[in-house]
């Protein structure tokens, strides 16, 4: 079994390093989600597809690989509220071992 830490900032600012396991197949929503950093119901409300923003981040570190925005998370950051340049969609992030030391902010949510 590998981890990685990630540091995930809440949506109150409290910052939190957490250990997310690379070899579960999950994505970083799915890890928030597991650690209880935002309220049920208001992150992952689409369980993952790319077809809502509730689990809008901001990737505060960028020396990580992360994969390329696909065509469908471009489609729904132009929707979203609150969409910085480093707007991601969690779901669309898998967990991998070049995540180590990655640190995201949870966007505000939109209501």
């Amino acid at each position: 079994m590998s981890d990685v830490k990630i540091t995930i900032i809440d949506r109150e600012g409290e910052a939190h390093v957490v250990d997310a396991p690379t070899d579960m197949n999950m994505n970083l929503m799915e890890v928030i989600r597991s650690y209880e950093l935002a309220p049920e119901g208001t992150i992952g409300i689409c369980g993952g597809m790319a077809m809502c923003a509730s689990c809008q981040c901001y990737i505060m570190n960028f020396e990580h690989m992360l994969p390329e925005k696909s065509y469908e998370e471009e489609d729904m950051l132009d929707q979203a509220f609150f969409v910085e340049d480093n707007s991601r969609l969690s779901c669309q992030i898998p967990i991998t071992d070049g995540l180590d030391g990655l640190e995201v902010k949870i966007a505000p949510a939109s209501e």
